[in-house]
């Protein structure tokens, strides 16, 4: 099967494209660089450097390709930038969308996998968050992707394109190679950020409210492998190549950590001590945030593979420890 992925040269992107190409799939990339990183795309996938936004570009590719399916991960995603630039997010995540779901349709190929957010959920209406729950984004970058979501339900009504939109929480570690793995700029998730502390790049990670409502007073999250939601994707092409019906699905682990947790077991794992700063609560940030992973396992037979937060660790220690400037593009 022909895979045409949208953002492929990005952390969760690039990642599914190393399973797609492990597992057989024939696979073409899309990115415009501005975020991904050109060593991060496998070297067995075919390269399109051109954005969502280009109609003319994407009509190209998509006549070249003749995919079977396409995977879109391709948006901005920094919450704190999408509150400063709004429009910004709006063009390009929505926008771009737009384009390409209009390219697609156009081409005939009716089935798509789509990187969602929880951040469609906004304030949890309650634990573990499921999908059904109420979708109140409490920012643009939230917003654009529920927008998107949307926009995939109408092409479906209107086109009868099928698709899947996966909603996922924290994503994190590395391919087990060792060869990819997270590499932002500026860095905002917790696990990099605390790792740079023993790999010599700041001197201790600062700690965002310490009195909330949980085991130890800090933020609680659901932490999931970045290869768990490759394979996500993966199953969700097939399932709809088998002629699965349009969904919403949630992935997650179920399990909540705290700051402190992950802290503690990236010192486990380092053998080195973290050093911390405890600040103000952030604006915004709820006190928990867990998945109910439960419809994906029923719907896609999708089954985690990394549970135990210190092996998530252990897989990004391997990445940031042998690749302190990631892939040395920036």
């Amino acid at each position: 099967m022909k895979v045409l992925v949208l953002g492929g040269a990005g952390y969760i992107g690039s990642h599914t494209v190393y399973a797609l190409l492990e597992q057989g799939y024939d696979v073409a990339v899309v990115d415009n660089l501005l975020t991904g990183h050109r060593a991060a795309v496998h070297p067995d996938a075919r390269f399109y450097q051109g954005d969502v936004r280009d109609r003319a570009f994407l009509m190209e590719t998509l006549q070249r390709e003749a995919p079977d399916a396409a995977i879109h991960f391709a948006a901005n995603s920094l919450v704190g930038e999408s509150m400063q630039h709004p429009m910004k997010y709006y063009d390009n995540n929505v926008g771009g969308t737009c384009t390409l779901l209009s390219a697609l349709i156009e081409q005939g190929l009716k089935r798509i996998v789509f990187s969602s957010s929880a951040a469609v959920y906004g304030e949890p209406e309650r634990i573990p968050i499921r999908e059904t729950d109420r979708t109140m984004p409490t920012n643009p970058y939230g917003e654009t992707k529920l927008a998107m979501e949307r926009m995939f339900h109408w092409a479906n009504v209107a086109h009868g394109v099928k698709y899947v939109s996966l909603r996922y929480f924290n994503a994190c570690g590395a391919h087990a190679s060792g060869c990819i793995g997270e590499a932002h700029a500026p860095e905002t998730h917790l696990i990099p950020l605390v790792l740079q502390v023993p790999n010599g790049q700041r001197p201790m990670v600062r700690i965002f409210g310490t009195d909330y409502d949980t085991r130890d007073g800090t933020c609680v999250r659901d932490y999931i492998h970045v290869t768990d939601l490759a394979q996500a994707h993966i199953l969700a092409v097939d399932y709809l190549a088998a002629g699965g019906k349009s969904d919403v699905l949630n992935l997650g682990n179920g399990v909540g950590f705290t700051v402190r947790e992950i802290i503690h077991a990236a010192e486990r794992v380092t053998g080195e001590t973290i050093a911390t700063e405890n600040a103000p609560r952030r604006a915004g940030d709820p006190a928990q945030l867990v998945a109910s992973g439960s419809r994906a396992r029923e719907v896609l037979g999708w089954e985690p593979q990394y549970t135990e937060v210190e092996e998530i660790i252990a897989s990004a220690w391997r990445w940031h420890s042998t690749h302190p400037d990631g892939f040395g593009d920036a």
